[in-house]
């Protein structure tokens, strides 16, 4: 009897341990993982759905507290790369596909708005810049049209964080 009791634990215990361990891989790696939903934006390239927080891949966007310029004057071009995503995602179902995690375990991911990708409407809008090549024909686009950043003179998103430790 004390037999079987023990043999049916460990069996039960080795369901619950694969089931954890299966979880734990979309949690920790949710590669083609979809999440779907009303966003919340942090800044001009990261957003929350629920409680994942999601990177969008392939852009940077200015720093909430990263300042630019504009026709001599200088504007809070963080702020206004937040307020572009915010005006984008307002009201709409977000759906994102995740890559992967960056550094500080956001999620990675590419997302659309009524099927519109999000990070090539930033880039080409100007209110964030190419990542890893991803979006550089947007980035020439609002370059060439002097839009969002490209209307005044911007250090690039990660020159400014280098440059500040």
């Amino acid at each position: 009897m004390r037999r079987r009791r023990s043999k049916a634990k460990g069996l039960q215990s080795l369901v619950i341990a694969l089931a954890l361990a299966a979880g734990s891989v979309v949690v920790l790696k949710p590669n083609e993982r979809s999440l779907e939903g009303r966003a919340q934006v942090t800044d001009g390239d990261t957003i929350r759905i629920g409680e994942a927080r999601i990177r969008l891949k392939g852009i940077d966007a200015p720093e909430m507290e990263q300042t630019c310029s504009r026709a001599g004057r200088s504007y809070r071009c963080g702020d206004m790369a937040r307020r572009a995503l915010i005006d984008m995602v307002s009201g709409e179902n977000v759906q994102c596909r995740a890559a992967g995690r960056d550094r500080y375990q956001r999620i990675l991911a590419r997302c659309t708005v009524k099927g519109s990708d999000i990070g090539a409407r930033m880039v080409e809008d100007g209110w964030a810049v190419s990542y890893g090549r991803d979006y550089d024909l947007q980035e020439m686009r609002a370059q060439s049209r002097s839009v969002g950043l490209w209307s005044g003179e911007f250090e690039r998103p990660q020159d400014w964080r280098r440059s500040r430790g």
